[in-house]
């Protein structure tokens, strides 16, 4: 199911029920499995490969070659040497949340959940669930700070308060989670 106004690049592969919602864009040679769900206002960028189960939610960025795995254990073959069947595996999926951007070759190793509005570095091999308004770098990768709705890291104004320094707008952290508190 492609929505309005969504637009698909030369030579990119988008499997059977996969559905993109309105005003999605897809780059070149970017690989959407069966039944991946990417909401509306996304951007896909060259190279990128979402395997099923991910579900992307509205307004995420995903860099060029960035990948989003299915297998926590993959094999080829089974103990006695057969190829798998899509019956000797469990599929795990990557869930991506709104507003959320991950870098360019970044890999995100299933099952996780990468948070709203938070930000993956580019070559970043993220193994856990990623907060919201995260910013996580390296292999693994960790969380190095905090970044607000434009994706500018946050300024420490005390010890639980930050600022965004292109808007002004403030972001608190309590109980190891962030959350916006508003303009002052």
């Amino acid at each position: 199911l492609i929505g309005s106004n969504v637009s698909v690049w030369d030579f990119s592969q988008i499997r059977e029920l996969a559905q993109l919602d309105e005003n999605t864009s897809v780059g070149s040679f970017v690989y959407i499995d069966a039944a991946v769900r990417i909401g509306k206002n996304c951007k896909i960028q060259s190279g990128a490969l979402i395997y099923h189960p991910a579900d992307i939610g509205d307004g995420v960025f995903i860099g060029p070659g960035a990948i989003l795995t299915n297998d926590h254990n993959p094999r080829a073959i089974n103990y006695g040497g057969e190829a798998k069947s899509p019956n000797d595996w469990e599929k795990v999926g990557v869930n991506v949340l709104e507003g959320a951007s991950i870098g360019a070759g970044a890999i995100c190793i299933a099952p996780i959940t990468i948070g709203k509005w938070s930000l993956v570095g580019a070559g970043a091999v993220v193994t856990k669930d990623v907060p919201d308004f995260a910013l996580v770098v390296g292999n693994p990768a960790r969380q190095i700070g905090w970044v607000g709705h434009h994706g500018v890291r946050l300024l420490k104004k005390s010890k639980y308060i930050f600022e965004c320094p292109k808007t002004f707008r403030l972001y608190e952290v309590k109980n190891g989670s962030m959350a916006e508190m508003g303009i002052q």
